[in-house]
């Protein structure tokens, strides 16, 4: 069955190409894998109606995790009847997201409403918890539910016939640049994540539907040299941890390090801002430190 999908480009920060959306038809009405965050729900909405649709038409939003660039409109769907599925241990802060938006407000400072706009609890009615191995079924159209924990342990994937839209699990790759991992604070764990590579490989899909940005044919190449760069990426932050040098005096060296990684790739300077407004590089220091602060206190693999 070919099922369209049709990506939204929600214009992030007014750059294209760092995150999307995906509505898809149903028997049931139009559903959205991915909300994006509050600040983008204008652009989702004038995709949904470019498509057709109207907001309130959107039956269900299939979130992969419940950060806020993927998560953080979802409530405004809720308030027209959307059912919102999420794995389990990301549904009750969207219930209650005070905790969720107290913790990134501890990464973002500052700078939380020009980013992510606001979050308002969904009631629990419409609440329902996507898990591993589940079947969400729309009458016409399934997704199979994939758990894909490893950059955040509520994380999700959603297969639908042979593709799958995978989050963040399978990186962040925009146009004919280089896929790269997503690793904020605080669920890093590059042996699970490795473990979620390889059920998405397991699959055998034909194409991968990504937040950062939409659809990648050659899925197998790409989750390989995903592999790859998360070992860089580690190894990278290993010997900063040992030493115990403070994050801030990593950051920029970091960000020197994926830039000239970048660089190397033939991307140019505003190729490479889309991606930092996609994956900030900064961001990924405290998360891999913590992943080796927890792997060295054998707290994970």
């Amino acid at each position: 069955m070919n099922t369209q999908i049709q990506v939204i480009d929600l214009n992030f920060l007014n750059t294209k190409e760092s995150i999307g959306s995906f509505l898809i038809p149903t028997e049931k009405g139009p559903i959205l894998i991915e909300s994006g965050p509050e600040t983008t729900y204008q652009a989702l909405a004038a995709g949904i109606e470019n498509a057709g649709y109207k907001v309130e038409d959107i039956h269900a939003v299939l979130l992969t995790h419940i950060h806020f660039d993927h998560a953080g409109a979802a409530w405004k769907f809720a308030k027209n009847g959307a059912k919102i599925y999420v794995h389990e241990i990301g549904l009750p802060h969207l219930a209650n997201p005070e905790k969720l938006w107290n913790s990134a407000a501890m990464i973002y400072g500052d700078d939380m409403e020009r980013l992510w706009g606001k979050m308002e609890p969904i009631s629990t009615d419409l609440l329902i918890a996507a898990n591993d191995g589940d079947v969400i079924d729309f009458g016409d159209v399934q997704f199979k539910v994939i758990y894909t924990p490893g950059h955040a342990i509520h994380h999700n994937a959603y297969q639908l016939n042979d593709i799958i839209f995978t989050g963040d699990v399978a990186g962040c790759k925009i146009e004919n640049g280089p896929v790269v991992p997503p690793c904020p604070p605080p669920d890093i764990d590059i042996t699970l994540w490795k473990k979620s590579i390889q059920k998405l490989k397991d699959e055998n899909p034909t194409a991968l539907y990504l937040t950062h940005f939409a659809r990648q044919e050659n899925p197998i190449q790409l989750l390989n040299e995903l592999e790859v760069e998360l070992d860089n990426w580690a190894t990278f932050m290993k010997p900063f941890f040992d030493a115990g040098t403070p994050a801030d005096e990593i950051v920029p060296q970091f960000m020197k390090f994926t830039s000239d990684a970048f660089r190397a790739k033939g991307l140019s300077d505003e190729e490479i801002q889309v991606y930092e407004y996609a994956n900030p590089s900064w961001m990924s220091v405290n998360g891999l430190l913590r992943y080796w602060k927890l792997k060295s206190q054998g707290r994970i693999e």
